[in-house]
């Protein structure tokens, strides 16, 4: 038996790491916890084999007033909380970073690409990551997950409002570009072998192929049954529009992983691209 204690008790990614591990009620026994106070410091973390953290802020900004909020939550506290489960003898800690500790690179991110945080956000992860790889040991393992955009139902973000998008437009630009995604289930079912393998470093998880944004909301309009076209030959607009609008750039740029970055041991791809949308949009 497993013992899972996952923190932050509104996550998305935490709430679903336990529903999925809920099948196997015989092989996995997990507990959601608030860092909220003081109170968390007096739990016991000794019974535990792994401990997941996802408690944090979650949204992105530059402002000023957001920088010691940042690294006081997603930095310090994702310290504290792995030196607390260090000395109570846990012998796992998985923390979830993401790919915004690249910034705003385009294109390929391969294993030598270096960190370039554009934000806060970016560099509370990334002082996070270091602060956790000071305490590994040869019984302390720190997993550090750099997950691209996550989707799946009732998920936030930018999916969501590709998925409006997809249900209301007639027509939809077609731009070749492509992006790493990774399914919630997928995401799900990597945490759980690297828990089974108590693993350790650093992992790029995604889902078996890139995401092109125009087939992705066409993809999404058809699991409705909404009709849309996909119009060609608007790339140079859509081009022109990025510069003046972050969003427009973010959803029609191309970012990905190399694919071989992505590889594991173990098959943890139980939902292709297809499937994943059919069950995110199915109600």
């Amino acid at each position: 038996m497993k013992r899972i204690l996952i923190t932050g008790i509104n996550s998305y990614t935490g709430n679903a790491l336990k529903e999925y591990l809920s099948q196997w009620p015989n092989e996995y026994e997990t507990r959601t916890i608030s860092l909220r106070g003081e109170s968390w410091k007096s739990e016991n973390f000794s019974r535990l084999d792994s401990v997941f953290h996802v408690a944090g802020i979650a949204h992105d900004s530059t402002k000023g007033s957001d920088k010691e909020a940042y690294y006081a939550v997603n930095s310090q506290l994702a310290y504290d909380t792995a030196h607390k489960a260090m000395n109570d003898g846990v012998r796992q800690f998985i923390f979830m970073s993401s790919s915004i500790v690249y910034g705003n690179q385009s294109g390929i991110i391969t294993r030598d690409t270096q960190v370039n945080p554009s934000s806060y956000y970016g560099e509370s992860k990334v002082r996070a990551e270091n602060m956790l790889r000071s305490l590994e040991s040869e019984n302390f393992k720190v997993c550090i997950l750099r997950c691209p955009m996550i989707y799946g139902r009732n998920c936030n973000g930018n999916y969501v409002l590709l998925s409006k998008i997809a249900q209301r437009l007639p027509a939809f630009p077609y731009v070749k570009n492509f992006r790493s995604m990774l399914y919630i289930k997928n995401m799900a079912e990597f945490v759980r072998l690297m828990i089974d393998d108590n693993a350790h470093g650093i992992f790029w998880p995604q889902n078996g192929i890139y995401s092109n944004t125009s087939m992705l909301v066409k993809m999404i309009a058809d699991v409705h049954h909404h009709r849309m076209s996909l119009i060609r030959n608007l790339e140079g607009a859509v081009q022109f529009m990025s510069r003046f609008s972050g969003k427009i750039r973010k959803a029609f740029g191309s970012l990905a992983y190399d694919m071989s970055m992505s590889d594991y041991i173990h098959d943890y791809r139980a939902y292709t691209l297809s499937e994943s949308i059919s069950e995110t949009e199915s109600i």
